[in-house]
């Protein structure tokens, strides 16, 4: 009598790669070292290639506009680019 049909099978969430990267990068003539998961790194890249910058003129230019932490900043402005490409 519970007639509800096939039980859907549950799909796993997929595997990431959570561990943080560390990155030697050089802002404004300073040598300094930036922890980000792979998938922020990738994006960066991504984000980089697409504008013919360097990741470190990238992260340069983010860092002349940041409020706070530089890894926090780097995770913000993937995102933002991300939810603006989905748009």
């Amino acid at each position: 009598m519970g007639g509800g049909g096939p039980v859907p099978r549950r799909v796993p969430p997929p595997v990431m790669d959570t561990q943080i990267h560390k990155h030697s990068v050089t802002i404004a003539g300073h040598s300094t070292s930036i922890s980000l998961e792979a998938a922020f790194w990738d994006v960066l890249k991504e984000i980089a290639g697409r504008r013919g910058q360097s990741l470190n003129a990238l992260i340069a230019d983010i860092d002349g506009g940041r409020q706070g932490n530089l890894s926090s900043a780097l995770r913000v402005f993937a995102l933002e680019d991300l939810k603006a490409r989905a748009r």
